[in-house]
């Protein structure tokens, strides 16, 4: 990216150049209801909010207050701060989870927009966040959030509109802004890391002379300290914890490379949660037929598309590539800019053992793609004229009909179908249904249940996780045994696990009933939740003598 020429558009230009950037974030907008209540709670998703509504105290807090400064090791509570005045005023569930997910979500393709028509112009920048509000896996990551991921792009695309800006006008608070923002990105997520050294090492390698003319020691200063204020609650408890961010996180594995790099060609293709997020149709015994017009009007456009499961945007970022040397110096320095980024932060991440083995681990290189393909494109339709803008222009209507297409695709099955296991709206009535019941414990005995129940009782039940002494534990310890009869002797206690066909962890539920057996408990099922769709997801039992 030219980070030292400003890009200044015509008023008419400019104007037609908002508008379209605008509408573009409406529809991102717009299309994120449509998705907002028809999942269940993923266990990641509410993770945040643990420090507001369980008793334990949060990993890193302030004094006695315990204010959370951190959820773990890496995850830091930006989103518990921004949620916790939500929460207070309008309860929780998925409307008061989603919705502000995905408002940053539309904001960051805002900025991204701002941020191209600085570097690249108008052109590149209309083009840039029609492809990004497009983007079928952008918009569900942002809108479950599970990653989370939604503040990490908002956070990065904005530090690098004001560092950008800096660099063209000078402007020490766009320079103290942009680092600040950066550093609120380690905080929210250390992963943040990734895509801040690549972004340094680009720089360093295509814009030194640049980064040499504008530095001075005060400058330094400014934005180093601009950085650690932004990050000092990890600071803080790195200082505090010994580095254990970077001790327990970084396992260094690259034997997964080939099958990571396939999540980059899944992400690209936009078909990267399928079978994911929703049941395929060979999984559904029952689906639901549409009822609202809206469901109705989505299951007929999947049927006339054709179920699409690839948007073309692998493709356009290849002839991107190709297209990049004729579209002049500036955008082929600013596609090499985001090749080196980009590179450099998918090998930090597919290099660690417990990273870049999912979609919303990749979704973190977003918008680069985007980036190079508006540039690109942008760059050499302004050399060919009215044909190059004819031509662009029908390119970018048929990408973006195909990313439409495909969220669209996504809407129609996860309807059809209903949600995987981990995303399935039997959650609402297991949880209505603990609700009604009042028990003083629940033991939660498989992952993907305690955090979202945690949330919806808003704190009101007591949760723990009951499986942690059965599983993966072949041979009983002492302390085994005194846990798990801790948890038959609680009164008023019951235990909630997935049917065998919905288990993350199989086997620990009927570990429990085995060894419980032997101890002279029966379980006795007072519920089996259901999801609509001919599935059984939950089962609700007591231990009895």
């Amino acid at each position: 990216m030219d980070m030292g020429e400003t890009f200044s558009p015509s008023t008419v230009s400019g104007k037609i150049g908002n508008a379209i950037a605008l509408l573009a974030c409406l529809y991102f907008f717009a299309a994120g209801q449509a998705f907002v209540p028809v999942l269940g709670i993923e266990n990641d998703e509410p993770l945040f909010a643990n420090s507001l509504f369980d008793r334990a105290p949060p990993v890193y807090g302030i004094g006695r207050s315990r204010v959370p400064l951190m959820v773990n090791t890496y995850l830091g509570s930006l989103k518990t701060w921004i949620y916790a005045p939500i929460f207070r005023f309008f309860g929780t569930g998925v409307w008061q989870l989603r919705e502000p997910a995905i408002l940053i979500g539309a904001v960051s393709i805002w900025l991204f927009y701002l941020l191209l028509r600085r570097v690249a112009g108008t052109r590149a920048a209309v083009i840039g966040a029609c492809l990004l509000a497009a983007d079928s896996d952008y918009l569900l990551t942002a809108c479950y959030d599970w990653g989370p991921v939604a503040l990490q792009h908002l956070l990065l695309i904005g530090g690098m509109l004001l560092t950008v800006r800096f660099c063209q006008t000078g402007q020490m608070r766009a320079l103290a802004g942009g680092f600040f923002l950066f550093g609120v990105a380690m905080w929210d997520k250390a992963l943040a890391i990734w895509m801040l050294s690549g972004m340094f090492v680009a720089t360093l390698a295509l814009y030194g002379r640049r980064v040499i003319a504008l530095f001075t020691a005060r400058r330094a200063a400014i934005a180093m300290a601009a950085f650690c204020v932004g990050a000092l609650p990890l600071i803080a408890f790195n200082i505090h914890s010994g580095m254990s961010t970077f001790r327990q996180n970084i396992v260094r594995d690259a034997s997964a490379f080939p099958t990571k790099a396939r999540f980059i060609e899944n992400a690209l293709n936009g078909g990267g949660l399928f079978g994911y997020l929703e049941f395929e149709n060979g999984q559904t015994t029952a689906p639901h037929a549409s009822s609202s017009i809206i469901e109705r009007a989505s299951a007929k456009l999947a049927d006339l598309a054709g179920h699409p499961r690839r948007s073309g945007m692998k493709y356009a970022l290849i002839a991107a590539l190709l297209l990049a040397p004729l579209a002049g110096w500036a955008a082929m320095r600013a596609t090499l800019f985001c090749l080196i980024a980009g590179a450099i932060a998918w090998l930090e991440m597919a290099s660690n053992a417990n990273t870049g083995g999912s979609i919303h681990h990749t979704i973190l290189l977003w918008p680069l793609p985007q980036a190079i393909v508006a540039i690109c494109f942008a760059g050499v339709s302004r050399k060919l004229g009215r044909a190059g803008l004819a031509a662009v222009t029908a390119a970018l209507l048929f990408l973006t009909a195909a990313g439409v297409l495909m969220t669209n695709e996504y809407h129609a099955q996860m309807v059809r179908n209903g949600g995987a296991a981990a995303w399935s709206a039997a959650l609402f009535p297991l949880s209505d249904d603990l609700k009604a019941r009042a028990p003083k414990t629940v033991f939660c005995m498989d992952w993907g249940m305690l955090n979202s129940l945690l949330l919806l009782q808003e704190g009101r039940i007591k949760l723990y996780v009951g499986s942690d002494p059965v599983f993966p534990k072949r041979d009983l310890t002492a302390d085994d045994r005194r846990a798990i009869e801790w948890m038959l002797t609680q009164p008023d206690a019951l235990f909630v696990a997935h049917t065998p066909e919905a288990e993350s962890f199989v086997g620990a539920n009927e570990r429990l009933i085995e060894v419980a057996a032997g101890m002279g408990y029966r379980r006795e099922v007072m519920a089996a939740i259901p999801d609509g769709y001919g599935r059984k997801i939950f089962e609700v039992y007591r231990m009895a003598r």
